[in-house]
């Protein structure tokens, strides 16, 4: 992610605007990322200095890009990077022996002359003599503790240079939502992976269900109410990648940048033109969820239509959404949750979360290798060995009484 300091971000009637590089209008990107990724796939053992500066030097004739944005690729290339650098206390050690030598032959000159006696060249060879190396070796490893001399050791790369114009695309959105103080993503698909990423970027969030199938998250936070930290706005920002992975999904954002009078908004949408770093999750958690549904099919069974996580439960942070919804053609609704494979800790998390939530109606389809575990169990349980069996389910929901 990149950091405030290579932020470009314009303000206009009261939008935010985060610098973006469009296919059309900067075609030539395309050209200069490949120079770009070339620069850092052939550059192992290079410093990084070094290789920021073969950067710059792509973009000397581009006189309309801003130095941030130049910047902001180092960064970017830098954060696909694996470097390595000298221990400190090992540079500071050698620093200060080559000081001390050095400190002998003071003043130092490129030709030496009949005043000043000591040649650069000669002085670097005597010291390097006197410490039973090379002086490129010494070199390499004099202020290697720093970051600039940190060198190239693996580079894990872009798969195009579009994937890199995209990705410095979604980082200067991600920047610009440091300012945020509140953010609300009205959802109809995906719930549970965006409540997933939510998690993850460890946001606190309400829900609001707006209508059947569409959910409002607000999350809002410390940065709310203390205007002197961000770090509640870079956790939305660490958010937005697994969100724009999702689908059916709007984001409304309120910024207070600090330069700024007023408040800025900042929408987005999966028709924004951004495109995620983190691959789409599958649709289902599951090859037996896969495989029921495909079975059940998408006409009616019995007055019983199913439909996939399009249902959310919740109690303050407690959050639940179930695998499947049956809404009946009489009103009636029965959430399904199925549990297959577990270990100990996801058995007794869901244990807790189904106790949390039972006075909903829900249908539990369990693995016969789990069975004693749920035997005991208030809700209603189908058991099936390596497929769900769709006469079984149908059974047990024509059994229920209307909630």
């Amino acid at each position: 992610m990149l950091t405030r300091e290579l932020a470009i971000v314009a303000y206009e009637n009261g939008q935010a605007i985060p610098d973006r590089l469009f296919r059309k209008q900067h075609a030539r990107y395309l050209d200069l990322a490949a120079q770009m990724l070339d620069v850092y796939r052939m550059g192992t053992h290079r410093m990084r200095r070094s290789l920021h500066q073969d950067i710059h030097a792509i973009f000397a004739q581009e006189l309309d890009c801003p130095p941030q944005r130049i910047d902001a690729f180092c960064k970017l290339l830098d954060d696909a990077s694996e470097y390595k650098g000298v221990p400190s206390n090992q540079a500071a050690k050698l620093r200060i022996e080559v000081f001390r030598q050095a400190a002998k032959l003071h003043p130092l000159v490129e030709v030496a002359d009949r005043w000043f006696e000591n040649q650069e060249q000669l002085a670097k060879s005597t010291i390097a003599t006197e410490l039973g190396e090379s002086w490129s070796s010494i070199e390499q490893r004099l202020f290697g503790d720093l970051i600039e001399f940190h060198r190239l050791e693996k580079f894990n790369d872009f798969a195009s240079p579009a994937a890199l114009i995209s990705r410095y695309n979604v980082s200067q959105t991600q920047v610009a939502l440091f300012d945020a103080q509140k953010m609300t993503v009205v959802a109809t698909e995906d719930f549970k992976s965006i409540l997933r990423y939510a998690k993850l970027a460890r946001l606190m969030h309400t829900i609001h269900r707006e209508k059947t199938g569409v959910y409002r998250f607000d999350f809002d936070g410390p940065s709310s109410l203390l205007h002197s930290t961000h770090r509640y706005g870079v956790a939305m920002a660490r958010f937005l990648p697994g969100l724009l992975s999702c689908r059916g999904w709007r984001l409304w954002a309120l910024l207070k940048p600090a330069h700024w009078q007023g408040h800025i908004t900042l929408a987005l949408s999966p028709n924004s033109g951004l495109s995620s770093p983190v691959a789409m999750g599958e649709e289902f958690d599951s090859n037996v969820e896969a495989a029921f549904a495909e079975k059940w099919g998408a006409e009616p069974r019995d007055g019983w239509t199913l439909e996939h996580e399009t249902e959310i439960i919740h109690s303050g942070q407690k959050v639940f959404v179930p695998d499947f919804v049956f809404r009946h053609s009489d009103g009636r609704q029965v959430l399904m949750e199925v549990i297959g494979f577990w270990t100990p800790e996801y058995l007794q998390q869901k244990l807790e979360t189904l106790a949390a939530f039972r006075e909903h109606s829900i249908l539990l389809v369990v693995a016969e290798s789990s069975k004693q575990h749920f035997e005991a169990h208030a809700q209603p349980i189908v058991f099936y060995k390596t497929v769900i069996k769709v006469n079984n389910v149908l059974r047990a929901l024509n059994e229920r009484v209307s909630p």
